[in-house]
């Protein structure tokens, strides 16, 4: 059977997630991560959080193919460069030296998430007929109509990176740390993998935070009672309102994700002297578990990289997930059994001057990040079949 012709293919915007049928939404992205259910999107347009206030003017893709609906991409148009964690920052003040409006941008990407997956959510039978020549045309010509200035795809998984791959167009990598578990059945199988230097380590971190009389309590999906919720908004505040900053997300959308999507949320509370003195809120797949929010009010020593790390890792295990994602960034990762990951990115820059310059920069960028990658493999903390 021939494929259908790429000029069979359409690609439009739509400003408002009520644009597109929830049933074509939820057939296309699944129900198994997270940050791609229909519910998600829902609450952040809902609650305001992605806005044209907010600088998140949600601008979803919808490609048809013989007029159907047959592939979404979430996608915002974007005035400014916060909550995206690839960082363009250096890119815009370039184009405002020379005169030039880099902003707005169209921007595919989960907000304020650093989390690799899906971005192209399309029918087999599309992706089949795609390739990086006709993505990357349709979304050249989509940018045009809609007066931006460059497009960005951020944190594809290995699908959409086959299907982006093209030598012509700008491809970024970077670098974060996730934990693996090989088959651990608790958090000693996991340090018995370790080094002895490094077991020791950790443990003695662990029980400096239970030497000040902390403990931890977890609260998984509908059993997250209100006040607990609660507390973990004020510890969540408390991060951006420290670095002068508002929060990128309401106390509404986290009520509002517990009620529509629970099953993904689990809430660990750090408890001293029968108060909640810091918390962690995670999201979990099929396979994998995020720890994405996080806060409290008092530094206590070791305290974040119990409730965001240790505990983190135990609740996967428990989970029996296989992947632990804590966020972006994190050298300290890499001592506490967080392995390097490569993430990518895809930019479309219109103006040609700078994207020859931005190419450049991209290509340097990239051994500069490669380098760091291998550096980081030879520092795991990971033991050798030496009994060590």
């Amino acid at each position: 059977m021939s494929q259908p012709a790429v000029s069979t293919i359409t690609l439009e915007a739509c400003h408002s997630l009520s644009d597109i049928p929830r049933k074509s939404w939820e057939r296309l992205a699944g129900s198994d991560n997270p940050f791609l259910r229909y519910e998600f999107f829902e609450a952040l347009e809902t609650t305001r959080c992605t806005s044209q206030e907010t600088g998140w003017k949600p601008c979803h893709l919808v490609f048809r193919m013989e007029g159907e609906i047959a592939g979404i991409a979430p996608a915002f148009l974007k005035n400014h460069s916060r909550g995206e964690y690839v960082f363009d920052f250096a890119w815009a003040e370039a184009y405002q030296r020379y005169g030039q409006p880099y902003y707005p941008k169209l921007l595919m990407a989960v907000p304020f998430t650093p989390s690799q997956g899906p971005r192209l959510l399309l029918d087999p039978k599309l992706r089949d007929a795609l390739d990086a020549r006709g993505i990357h045309d349709l979304l050249d010509t989509l940018i045009a109509r809609l007066g931006a200035h460059s497009w960005h795809l951020l944190f594809p998984d290995a699908e959409d990176q086959k299907l982006l791959h093209h030598e012509e167009h700008l491809h970024r990598l970077g670098c974060q740390f996730h934990w693996h578990s090989r088959g651990y059945e608790c958090f000693d199988d996991f340090l018995s993998e370790l080094t002895s230097r490094k077991r020791k380590s950790i443990r003695k971190e662990r029980r400096q935070v239970a030497e000040q009389e902390i403990t931890f309590n977890r609260f998984h999906g509908r059993d997250i009672p209100d006040h607990v919720l609660a507390a973990f908004y004020v510890f969540y505040q408390a991060t951006y309102l420290k670095r002068g900053q508002h929060p990128y997300l309401s106390r509404q959308f986290f009520e509002q994700i517990l009620q529509t999507m629970p099953e993904h949320l689990h809430v660990i509370m750090a408890v001293k002297n029968g108060e909640m003195i810091a918390g962690a809120l995670f999201l979990s797949g099929k396979n994998t578990l995020y720890g994405r929010y996080w806060g409290c009010l008092e530094e206590y020593n070791h305290l974040h990289f119990e409730t965001c790390y240790y505990q983190g890792i135990e609740l996967a295990i428990e989970l029996g997930l296989h992947t632990f994602d804590a966020g972006a960034q994190g050298e300290h990762k890499l001592v506490r059994g967080f392995e390097p990951v490569l993430t990518h990115s895809w930019h479309g820059i219109a103006h040609p001057g700078f994207h020859e310059a931005i190419e450049a920069f991209t290509r340097e960028e990239a051994v500069q990040v490669m380098s760091y990658y291998e550096d980081a493999r030879t520092a795991l903390p990971f033991r050798q079949n030496d009994g060590a």
